[in-house]
């Protein structure tokens, strides 16, 4: 095979990984944000508008789907792609046996990172150990260049096998440290070497339909998972046969094993991903003082190189695994297990040492490296340990950071009555509850003219009483709670974004079993949900079945149209046209092709009591809204309320100019202001009949992320635009003029 011509970049590992899928041209790739894999699809949407490819990008609601998007185009016989990290993949974990048990191929990117809680975003390797046992193939990348290598090896590897493969790197490390790599010039060499699609089955077969995910039980499962592991057994030879013709084709041999002056070794080290270049360097410069000192590292983990492994440490007197992870309890991380394993297989016993290092992103330096060369050259070490840590002060107390804001300290301003069928609420307005002591402190990190901690506030003057939070992670929970200091002076719980509803509806229960029993103080506390940054998307399962069981909590969405914490990919309550991260403008594509979500009439469906939607440009509306929820949830039932909440970063407006702004949304029905209330409809405020409804286009043209559409080649768009808010307007003045509806 001739060497194909190449080209340099200076690229990252997010950046090549969406590169190679380019040149491979899948068929689809399903995806859900996550940070530090997000820049794969942000990249691949961005070459995509410009026509580099046309791989189609679906936007799934939450990792589970996007993984069941992938599955399903597999099953259609398409060549798939996808990316994720940390809590992501677990949330997927479930579909990856599916995916493998079914032999169905595809290759996903993971940028290992961190697993939550406490949330970090930082790269260590919590994450990929948990896909061990889910029969994918495993290649692990060192460098940017080996991303890119290996996620063209990959697809072939995955179809000669009939397994999907998986290629994982150092989050933040490899995912978005620059280097210098090579690729190839032309995208029909990428084509070739991963050669034609060959399908063995396909749901899209009408002439030879196939069942694909049977039931199945004994004697036939375990055939099947002993056919699974014969693929894998199979792997260790076509992952060397694919390597080599890579080898031949670019120049660069990817290595299943990488060794650095290993033979004569006194001490060797492990370490995986981009770790094995510190360690090299620190070995280099110890064998100049005369300190036989080696390293190793894998190209891939899954299937395990136990051979190898045991033949390149069979010379050395003491192997020391640094593991990027913990498996907590069995005296070392996965790769510890592993390589103990490997070199009992082999007959060995050499001294093995465990240290677990770099974890949550902590950096692992040269001088870390010798640190640890020269702790295997000591006699007496221990085993296992961590290193890095520091030990607390036993005897430190924390003192808090403000007074707790609780029932006694919270004077009684507003009232909620009663009257001929309808709830009255008397004194909820700015004026009256500026006594009242702020539940969220100022200090927190959030930007300029960020909308959360206005609407927050807002929120919580509507509330008498206790009032216990928990938030879903976003942006809001990011900015106010970073360790080891907090702004908020009541009780505060945070999980992760498809799990706050259900979270909170088993703390709210606890609170009334144990009010019950008589094991907590008389008195009430209202239960409330912040969500947002895309929480309503991932989450939107999670939130409706608290409301279907009629959970007495408050479900609070404030909208910021995207998913902000991680940069700004579009959300589904993202408007039409908008550009974003993954929704970029080009010659092929013109922002998110699809229209909002309207999350309101979805939680009304439901049947709950009390949904209503506000905004800061009506403090006074929403502050008397807050209060009804209260009352609802204290009667036992489920409340939401959505607000729109502004984000300048990324809607691309200027931070003193938000209320006006969100007061042009509601003018326009874009985001109209309204209750449902016992399943009755009441417009809070009628644009129209004030005379004060403006075109979808005055608002839009107000923010960077859609002043595109004010020009006239966009018309169609915002015509569309238009069409579907005016019908959502007219259906709602409907509803409000017959209470039957």
């Amino acid at each position: 095979m001739k060497k194909a011509e190449q080209k340099l970049l200076f690229e990252s590992g997010n950046e090549l990984a969406a590169y190679a899928a380019k040149q491979i041209n899948y068929h689809v790739m399903g995806y859900y944000p996550i940070t530090p894999s997000t820049q794969i699809a942000e990249y691949l949407d961005r070459m995509g508008a410009e026509g580099e490819h046309d791989i189609s990008l679906i936007a799934a609601e939450g990792e589970h789907s996007a993984a069941g998007i992938c599955y399903g185009a597999s099953a259609g016989g398409g060549r798939v792609f996808n990316a994720t990290s940390a809590n992501g993949l677990l949330y997927s974990l479930e579909q990856l046996p599916v995916q493998s048990g079914t032999r169905l191929p595809m290759v996903l990117n993971v940028a290992c990172r961190s697993v939550s809680e406490p949330l970090s975003i930082k790269g260590d390797h919590s994450d990929i150990m948990f896909a061990l046992n889910t029969g994918w193939i495993i290649l692990f990348a060192d460098s940017p260049q080996e991303v890119y290598d290996f996620n063209i090896c990959a697809l072939k590897i995955g179809e000669k096998l009939s397994l999907p493969v998986i290629v994982a790197f150092d989050g933040f490390f490899t995912s978005h440290q620059k280097r210098v790599s090579y690729v190839f010039s032309d995208d029909e060499v990428v084509k070739n070497f991963v050669g034609p699609l060959k399908t063995s089955l396909s749901a899209l077969d009408m002439k030879n339909p196939v069942t694909i995910g049977s039931y199945m039980n004994e004697p036939d499962l375990i055939n099947n998972k002993y056919q699974l592991h014969l693929a894998m057994e199979k792997a260790r030879g076509v992952v060397e046969e694919v390597f080599e013709e890579y080898e031949k084709l670019s120049g660069r041999k990817p290595e299943v094993i990488k060794s650095f002056k290993t033979s004569d070794a006194e001490v060797i080290m492990f370490v995986l991903g981009s770790s094995y270049l510190t360690a090299k360097a620190a070995a280099e410069k110890l064998r100049k003082k005369g300190k036989k000192c080696g390293v190793f590292s894998l190209g891939a983990i899954r299937p395990f190189p136990f051979e190898e492994i045991g033949e390149l440490c069979k010379n050395a007197e003491t192997i020391l695994v640094a593991d990027r992870q913990d498996s907590y309890g069995a005296g070392g991380g996965n790769m510890s297990l592993e390589i103990k394993a490997a070199l009992q297989q082999k007959g060995l016993s050499q001294r093995v040492i465990t240290r677990i290092y770099g974890i949550g992103g902590k950096d692992f330096y040269e001088k870390d490296a010798m640190e640890l060369f020269e702790l295997c050259f000591e006699k007496d070490v221990r085993s296992f340990d961590y290193i890095g840590v520091y030990s607390g002060d036993e005897n430190f107390t924390p003192e808090p950071y403000f007074e707790p804001v609780q029932e006694e300290n919270v004077p009684r301003l507003i009232s909620c009555v009663e009257e001929n069928g309808k709830l009255v609420v008397k004194g909820a307005t700015v004026k009256n509850t500026l006594s009242r002591p702020k539940r969220l402190a100022p200090g927190h990190g959030a930007c300029p003219g960020c909308g959360i901690p206005v609407n927050l506030n807002l929120l919580l003057r509507g509330m008498e009483g206790n009032v216990v939070l928990l938030f879903q992670t976003g942006c809001a929970m990011v900015v106010t709670t970073s360790y080891p200091k907090t702004a908020f002076k009541v009780p505060y719980v945070h999980n992760l974004f498809q799990n706050g509803a259900a979270t909170l509806s088993g703390l709210q229960e606890v609170f009334r079993k144990m009010k019950e029993r008589k094991e907590l103080p008389e008195g009430e506390i209202t239960f409330v949900m912040v969500s947002g940054d895309g929480g309503m998307d991932i989450g939107m399962g999670s939130a409706l079945g608290a409301a279907l069981r009629g959970s007495p909590i408050i479900i609070f969405e404030y909208d910021n149209g995207g998913y902000m914490n991680t940069g700004y990919q579009l959300s589904y309550s993202t408007p039409m046209g908008a550009k974003s991260a993954t929704s970029h403008l080009g010659k092929n594509q013109w922002g998110k092709t699809f229209f909002h979500k309207d999350m309101p009439q979805i939680m009304a469906a439901t049947g709950m009591s009390y949904v209503a939607t506000a905004a800061e440009s009506d403090p006074n509306d929403f502050i008397k809204k807050a209060a009804k929820a209260q009352y609802y949830a204290q009667k036992g039932e489920t409340a939401y309320i959505k607000c729109l909440s502004a984000c300048p970063l990324n809607w691309g407006d200027r931070p003193n100019t938000e209320r006006k702004v969100i007061a042009a949304a509601v003018d326009s029905c874009f985001f109209p202001l309204y209750e449902v209330e016992r399943g009755q409809t009441v417009l809070s405020y009628d644009p129209e009949a004030r005379n004060k409804k403006i075109p979808i286009t005055d608002w839009l043209k107000m923010m960077g992320r859609t002043r595109h559409l004010a020009d006239e080649k966009y018309d169609d768009v915002t015509n569309r635009i238009q069409k579907e808010v005016d019908r959502r307007w007219k259906r709602l003045k409907v509803q409000a003029e017959h209470p039957e509806l």
